[in-house]
């Protein structure tokens, strides 16, 4: 099993979960590589979403963070790809929420979610300042994937000093256990 690691705006600094997981995966993950962290283009997200499945060969496990999860959304939602296992979607934004960052990701928000074409699950957060539950709810329910709340984490990055994330690797490995 191979792993994509897609983050948010700015990328996932050294002390988030995703880089300490992708770390620790070594050569099983790798980073989509976009023209901008800071100015984030859907289209060029999701064209780097598929060069970095494509060098990662078979049984691909998509862990996406914030924007990088509507990227991932987007990406299966356009594509059929019989080589992805799942996508683990953490801390996915509201577009229509105040704090969304639309001078940055402008072209994210017009994007309606539609069904995902791999099993995934959504984990979200109580206090998640760019979603609240109910509309973590609703993206999950449109995605058609699976739902856990982690209570209070914030937006469930660094800043939430959640280091690596033990309790996120455990439903990581629920999720493709089944």
């Amino acid at each position: 099993m191979r792993y994509v690691v897609i983050p948010g705006i700015g990328g996932s600094g050294p002390e988030h979960w995703q880089t300490l997981w992708e770390n620790a995966w070594g050569a099983r993950a790798s980073r989509v590589r976009p023209a901008s962290w800071d100015e984030p283009d859907l289209d060029d997200w999701c064209e780097a979403l598929t060069r970095a499945v494509a060098r990662s060969g078979p049984d691909v496990v998509l862990v996406g963070h914030s924007l990088g999860c509507l990227a991932a959304a987007v990406w299966l939602s356009r594509e059929t790809r019989p080589s992805i296992r799942g996508a683990f979607l953490v801390a996915p934004p509201a577009v229509d929420a105040p704090s969304f960052p639309a001078a940055e990701a402008g072209s994210f928000i017009p994007v309606e979610p539609a069904p995902l074409t791999a099993p995934a699950l959504v984990v979200s957060s109580d206090d998640d300042p760019y979603c609240d539950p109910e509309s973590a709810r609703r993206l999950a329910a449109a995605w058609h994937a699976g739902h856990v709340t982690v209570g209070r984490a914030g937006h469930i990055n660094a800043a939430s000093g959640l280091g690596a994330w033990p309790a996120g690797r455990k439903l990581l490995d629920a999720f493709l256990a089944g």
